[in-house]
């Protein structure tokens, strides 16, 4: 080991389980014990700190941390000055981005943007609400929401702006989407001083690599099977035409053997007619990690 430490921020909250499961699949293994924002990793070149997301990029600008995963949209929503590695697209609920919108009630007569000047909006985005609003030429009045903002509409404010992944709780509180502020995505950032430190670099640059490699092999699946050389042909147009099977030569000159990746969905519509074509010694198997 070389000694040096690489001080890496976890999100804390929504994205917290999802992180330490991409991480897992990458071959680091996190483990958060109870009340300790100090998790434990089986790489002793990396000290994990579990913060929120909503400070992560703060703390990374300011050098606290030397790196660590955050949304867009919290960057821009800090304002903070980062040097951006890699967008790593995952989240709690699926590998969407989420999305930062603006949303009235059902019946309100706010249609557009425009129709927002003069009036009052919750959200915990104030930066880049404000940022959003300043674009349009509209000035409203943006006040800092503590949580339930989809409550606060009508009673207490006029619009919203919150997040959302499928739309589904603003649905259930009677709103509708107006427009979308952004599209945001989880980064995976670098302290500025600390990128230029070749160790931390090229320490995060493996790290990235994997976790990378992680999130492609998501959802993803090896096969192999043993064909017959004359239904080679046959047996490799069944594979959807992006897919370039390895075929590799056996023993008995009238075999060969072929591997190939695909979606996991998609396996049971191809299985049965790779058997049907003459294939033999079909399996399946998973993968962790995809490095292109």
């Amino acid at each position: 080991m070389s000694g040096k430490v690489l001080k890496l921020g976890i999100p804390k909250g929504s994205l917290e389980e999802a992180t330490v499961k991409l991480f897992a699949r990458a071959g680091y293994n996190i483990r958060i014990k109870s009340r300790s924002y100090f998790p434990s990793i089986d790489d002793d070149e990396i000290e994990c700190m579990l913060i929120r997301a909503q400070e992560i990029a703060r703390y990374v600008a300011d050098g606290v941390l030397d790196a660590g995963l955050t949304g867009k949209d919290w960057i821009m929503e800090n304002r903070a000055d980062v040097e951006e590695i890699a967008p790593l697209v995952y989240s709690k609920v699926s590998a969407r981005p989420v999305r930062w919108v603006l949303a009235v009630p059902n019946d309100s007569s706010i249609k557009t943007v425009k129709d927002l000047q003069g009036k009052r909006i919750a959200t915990e985005v104030i930066n880049l609400t404000t940022d959003w609003l300043k674009g349009h030429g509209v000035t409203a009045s943006v006040e800092f929401s503590w949580g339930a903002t989809e409550v606060k509409a009508p009673k207490l404010v006029d619009a919203i702006v919150e997040v959302t992944e499928t739309g589904s709780s603003l649905k259930a509180n009677n709103l509708r989407i107006v427009d979308t502020l952004m599209e945001s995505t989880t980064r995976f950032i670098m302290n500025k001083t600390a990128n230029q430190d070749a160790w931390k670099r090229n320490k995060v640059d493996r790290l990235v690599m994997m976790l990378q490699g992680a999130m492609a092999a998501n959802g993803k699946v090896g096969i192999m099977l043993n064909a017959p050389k004359d239904k080679l042909d046959e047996i490799t147009k069944i594979f959807p035409s992006d897919k370039k099977p390895t075929v590799s030569e056996l023993n008995d000159p009238k075999w060969v053997a072929i591997n190939v990746i695909l979606e996991e969905k998609l396996v049971r519509d191809f299985l049965p007619d790779l058997k049907k074509a003459g294939a033999e010694d079909i399996v399946e198997y998973p993968l962790n990690k995809i490095i292109h």
